[in-house]
This record gives C-alpha cells, structure tokens and sequence, in this order.
C-alpha cells in the first residue's frame, strides 16, 4: 500500500484559545455518556427567564440589534 503522508492542517484558532484549550474541549466531549450529553443539551431549554422560539433566517439580525438595545438599556 502507498500511502500518502498527511496534510497538516494549518488552521486558525478563535481569539483567545490555544491547542491546550482545544485538547481539553475534545477530551471533555470525548469522554462525556450519553446521558451527560443530553443534559447539556436540554439545559439551556431548562431556564425559565428564556424563552427559545423558532424564527425566519432572515430575522436573526434584526433580532440580535434587538437584544442587544435591550441589554445597553
């Protein structure tokens, strides 16, 4: 077999994170059951200040000015 030597990928990272970071997302998720990720799923749903609501595409950036506003007020 020949196989082809791999391509590193040079990839840029969010500001603020470094290959440590990364390696600790990817263990924490790596490691993380079934039933742990569901819970961190349904979490945010769980928060009865928010509200999740479904909304056209084309809204999402008016609707973040919104949030926003209302955040400065």
């Amino acid at each position: 077999m020949n196989k082809k030597p791999k391509k590193k990928i040079n990839q840029q990272l969010p500001q603020g994170w470094d290959e440590e970071r990364v390696k600790r997302v990817l263990a924490h998720y790596e490691t993380q059951t079934e039933a742990e990720a569901l819970a961190e799923d349904e979490a945010p749903f769980e928060d009865p200040t928010k509200a999740t609501i479904e909304v056209p595409r084309e809204l999402v950036p008016k609707i973040r000015r919104l949030i926003a506003q209302h955040h400065v007020h």
